[in-house]
């Protein structure tokens, strides 16, 4: 049981963690973002499981998450006030080819980022761009004119 609470703790902290963060830098692909990630997956197994390393406390810890993850989901999908604070909104990034300041200021992004993105699309300038939108899994979304 003690590694069931340990696990439902780190869980919610994980939680709390990715929510805070902002959406862009968990969509970011950097080196050191894996790196990061791997060293506190480490370091989260260490402190679930402690020094028990029975295939019992491994199975616990990842059936917790895994029971976890998947009350959440239904949760979102069930309920949708509670969608918007455990998956958030999307945000408009630029308007009608005006940057939205407040949203890229609350998400640390500069315009330069959404113009990359909208390079990919074969869209060269702020004029050209409807909306573009930071969507709630990190990925920015461009609507041209």
């Amino acid at each position: 049981m003690d590694i069931v609470l340990r696990a439902a703790a780190v869980f919610l902290v994980i939680f709390i963690i990715t929510r805070t963060v902002g959406r862009r830098e968990l969509h970011m692909n950097e080196p050191f973002d894996l790196i990061l990630l791997v060293v506190l997956g480490d370091l989260i197994q260490q402190g679930v499981t402690q020094s028990d390393y029975s295939i019992t406390g491994t199975l616990l810890a990842v059936a917790t998450f895994t029971v976890l993850t998947v009350a959440l989901s239904f949760l979102s999908f069930r309920l949708p006030r509670l969608r918007v604070v455990l998956e958030g909104r999307p945000l408009i990034l630029i308007d009608d080819g005006a940057p939205v300041e407040e949203n890229l200021r609350s998400q640390r992004m500069a315009v330069d980022e959404v113009l990359s993105e909208a390079r990919l699309q074969q869209i060269t300038s702020l004029e050209d761009i409807r909306w573009a939108i930071l969507e709630t899994n990190g990925a920015i979304s461009i609507i041209p004119k």
